[in-house]
């Protein structure tokens, strides 16, 4: 069994420390192809209350905010956030706050909540522990969508398969999957509460 401990706030202090961009969102071919996969998954042209989970430096924020009413992206690092605002000033309806997941969760209920590349930071007990409180943030008729690279990293808790398949054995008989993709090195899955 995987007994790696979830990665700190310092981890991502550090990496960011060293590159304002240090996964390429903004340059990566990669990326750019995977945001817009991401974003043809959603069951749903529209959203009234967003979560996004990770933010990171909102590179997805900014394309998040054209589908929804009302975006809360968090992130544990201030720097990446502080990135995010200045990427999506000119977004009204984006907010962002500084929450180290899963230990913090916002008040409020969302119709669409994005996990994108962050779950594999976690122990398999964090995330087994995260999954139920991301569900219950979840709305009737709405989705969750997992987004994760499935290559091993050393010193990631968890690899992408081990988040997703722990996802759904955690949430079989709650949430349905209506989308699943899976391509070299990323996969997608999108939940709904019926």
């Amino acid at each position: 069994m995987n007994r790696k401990k979830s990665l700190e706030t310092q981890y991502f202090d550090d990496v960011y420390a060293a590159k304002d961009d240090p996964w390429d969102f903004e340059t990566s071919e990669y990326e750019t192809a995977k945001y817009a996969a991401t974003m043809e998954a959603l069951p749903k042209k529209h959203y009234t209350k967003t979560l996004e989970i990770g933010c990171s430096i909102g590179v997805l924020s900014l394309l998040l905010a054209e589908i929804t009413k009302n975006l809360l992206a968090t992130d544990v690092s201030q720097k990446a956030l502080d990135i995010a605002k200045k990427r999506c000033e000119n977004k009204s309806n984006v907010k962002f706050e500084c929450m180290s997941f899963p230990h913090e969760m916002p008040e409020g209920g969302f119709d669409l909540i994005m996990i994108s590349e962050v779950a594999y930071y976690l122990s398999a007990v964090d995330w087994d522990s995260a999954v139920e409180s991301v569900y219950k943030k979840l709305l009737p008729e709405g989705n969750i969508v997992l987004v994760h690279w499935l290559p091993e990293v050393h010193d990631y808790p968890q690899t992408g398969d081990e988040v997703h398949d722990s996802f759904e054995r955690s949430m079989s008989g709650k949430l349905s999957n209506v989308f699943s993709k899976r391509e070299e090195n990323y996969r997608i899955d999108v939940w709904a509460k019926s």
